[in-house]
């Protein structure tokens, strides 16, 4: 029962967020992410584990075209262990400030939510471990920094645990 109570609580604590989407609506510079991520954009990152060791390393070279209602990102990730991964995001404007999200690895749809200079994306994405795909969901942070760079910060969890963080920089060419 004692195991119960402190994993019940432990979710209940990792499931509450002090940051909204929303506390950023009057902040500058605002970013679109149709308007950001058309064209080229280059991109950095560190994989950390959950007590903050680095583990893995990348580059990765994104490329975007918006259609007015879509935007289709094509990203390509060259980690520093010699692996390549790629992944295709087709994100559809609901309206000014929402969003959803298809890739292939991506269980559903991703939400999104755009305020002032922050975007949220929150997603359950298949990774593969050891063979097999288990399912990791994103809270995904971008910060739109100034004209051509964002900030972004991803906490990964498995059944509300924090089991990974991932820091991007983009640099739009």
């Amino acid at each position: 029962m004692r195991f119960f109570t402190l994993f019940t609580l432990i979710i209940l604590l990792n499931g509450c967020s002090g940051m909204k989407p929303i506390d950023f609506k009057d902040q500058k510079p605002r970013l679109i992410i149709e308007n950001y991520f058309t064209g080229s954009v280059k991109a950095w990152g560190i994989l950390q584990n959950r007590s903050g060791k680095v583990i893995r390393q990348f580059s990765a070279d994104l490329s975007g075209k918006w259609d007015g209602t879509q935007l289709v990102l094509d990203e390509k990730f060259n980690w520093s262990d010699g692996e390549i991964q790629t992944r295709q995001w087709k994100i559809n404007k609901i309206d000014e400030h929402n969003y959803e999200g298809t890739a292939g690895d991506v269980v559903g749809k991703a939400k999104g939510y755009s305020y002032g200079p922050a975007f949220k994306f929150e997603y359950v994405l298949l990774v593969p471990v050891k063979g097999k795909q288990i399912k990791i969901t994103f809270d995904d942070w971008i910060f739109k920094q100034d004209d051509k760079v964002a900030i972004n910060k991803a906490k990964m969890t498995k059944f509300g645990i924090k089991i990974a963080e991932l820091t991007v920089f983009f640099v739009k060419d």
